[in-house]
């Protein structure tokens, strides 16, 4: 059923066409209205994606136009309205050059470069498929010619450096560094609605340490705050389908004030997350704290595979069975239970039975340094570096169901179910629709307050009736320390959240969507 959902939802992906319909309204704002036409829903070229192609196709998309507002300084304030389709992709439009060349973007805060296809891309079929930059059309083009390479999921797009106007909204910032893309590897590109990426991350991660076009927003005066804020409606109904404004937020689309927390690593926008509850209890994984990504490129809401395998478990969703998971449990359950009971530090607890070494801060895997040995031409550790991640997360649930006062044998067959529903390594997970309103909630603690999702809001729900598709907004991302634990909260939960990235004062912040 998974792959069938997986091919549904991905093949949908491409069934859309736009027009758009340009305005020019008083307060000097431009308006695009935007009208959808689904075309053939069995259109196959999405469902024959491979497993990288699909992590590529992970990014959100957007198609910008532009609509009057109330907020305040609104010609210090620019907005992009952006379309949604299916909750999932939201793409919007810019101009490169002069007369300005249209391109749709991901505005995505998890990268910073700028890059389109450019009209040198010749034996790349996407770029057949796709608006391309064409330097002897503008007027202010100057050439720069360092060559650039970026690394995704299915290979690297590659091309060179150029200079040009880009217009954003009603902004246009001057002399921008941008990549003309001349080769886009697979059909990852040529199933996408957009063109390219308009990266809003820090300059820490820029490649080829290009300066952002926020950067130059900024520096060239164009905004009068510092800031940007995105707004994403998940109603796929809606007419708009959301908006990033620059240089502020417009009050009509968050309701109350924003919970703001300090960027703790720039590159991306980067905190500090406190725990992850599911219902109303907590998991206790990041009690201690844990790292979190406010990423728009993201479609899904990633983690670390042991919660959520908790979260597959509470809301039924489709998994794989992990019979290395099995094995820890039928061998050493009762033994981690025990030296939990007797107080030993959770994350020395698998080292201390073997199947860990412990590299002064957690679990390391064994296998990592195991050698053969020349005298049988066996190696030691193999076994070992398949169970020490299983080892781990096996104390992590225990621990939880401890907290929560559970009996022992109640422990052992809570672990055996979550081995039994592991993150499907191939991406998504399916759920069964009729049971959304029994699901319960899933909560994350980010600045001391608790942001609620709602089974509604967490799960991505594809046609109706009996014909509907379901699929779990949540996919496993380990990230080891000391950069891990880390989450990425990308669509799935900034739908739900209207957030700010407040690039002047270094911080991040969060508000109930209106």
């Amino acid at each position: 059923m998974g792959t069938t959902v997986k091919g549904i939802f991905l093949s949908l992906f491409i069934s859309l066409l736009l027009f758009s319909v340009v305005f020019a309204s008083d307060d000097g704002l431009v308006r695009v209205g935007l009208k959808k036409l689904k075309l053939d829903p069995n259109n196959q070229l999405a469902g024959r994606l491979d497993s990288k192609d699909r992590e590529a196709l992970r990014v959100s998309i957007a198609k910008k136009y532009r609509f009057p507002n109330d907020i305040e300084d609104s010609e210090d304030t620019d907005i992009v309205a952006l379309k949604n389709y299916m909750d999932a992709q939201y793409y919007g439009e810019i101009g490169v050059g002069t007369p300005p060349q249209k391109f749709t973007v991901v505005f995505d805060t998890g990268s910073s470069n700028l890059w389109v296809p450019s009209a040198k891309c010749y034996f790349s079929v996407a770029c057949y498929f796709h608006s391309k930059y064409k330097s002897g059309d503008s007027s202010t083009y100057k050439k720069n010619g360092k060559p650039a390479s970026i690394q995704y999921g299915t290979g690297a797009i590659s091309g060179f450096f150029s200079n040009d106007n880009v217009q954003v909204g009603n902004l246009v910032v001057k002399d921008q560094e941008f990549i003309e893309a001349t080769k886009e590897p697979g059909v990852t590109f040529l199933a996408a609605k957009f063109d390219g990426i308009l990266g809003l991350g820090f300059k820490e991660i820029s490649v080829g340490d290009a300066v952002p076009v926020w950067y130059n927003m900024v520096k060239q005066g164009l905004v009068k705050d510092q800031v940007f804020s995105f707004w994403l409606n998940r109603n796929i109904e809606g007419e708009v389908g959301g908006e990033i404004v620059f240089g502020g937020a417009d009050p009509n689309h968050y309701k109350g004030k924003h919970t703001y927390v300090p960027v703790t690593q720039k590159g991306y926008w980067q905190f500090d997350m406190g725990d992850v509850l599911i219902g109303d209890k907590p998991t206790g994984y990041c009690a201690g704290g844990c790292a979190a990504i406010a990423d728009s490129g993201t479609s899904l809401l990633a983690g670390p595979t042991s919660v959520i395998a908790m979260i597959n478990q509470a809301i039924g969703a489709a998994g794989v069975v992990s019979q290395e998971c099995k094995a820890v449990v039928q061998q050493y359950g009762q033994t981690i239970i025990d030296l939990l009971v007797a107080g030993a530090q959770p994350v020395k607890i698998c080292s201390k039975i073997g199947l860990c070494a412990f590299d002064g801060t957690r679990g390391v895997s064994m296998g990592i340094e195991s050698v053969a040995d020349e005298s049988n031409g066996k190696s030691s550790g193999i076994l070992h570096g398949a169970m020490c991640p299983a080892c781990e997360m096996a104390v992590v649930w225990m621990q939880n169901q401890l907290m929560d006062n559970q009996t022992q044998d109640r422990i052992l067959d809570y672990v055996n179910q979550l081995c039994d529903r592991m993150p499907n390594p191939m991406g998504e997970s399916a759920v069964d629709c009729k049971s959304i309103s029994s699901m319960p909630h899933v909560s994350f603690t980010i600045g001391g307050k608790v942001f609620k999702l709602a089974p509604e809001e967490y799960i991505l729900k594809v046609g109706e009736g009996s014909e509907a598709q379901c699929i779990s907004g949540f996919t496993a991302l380990d990230v080891p320390p000391p950069r891990g634990p880390l989450w990425i909260l990308g669509d799935v939960f900034m739908g739900r959240y209207h957030t700010v990235f407040d690039y002047d004062k270094l911080r991040v912040g969060f508000a109930e969507a209106a």
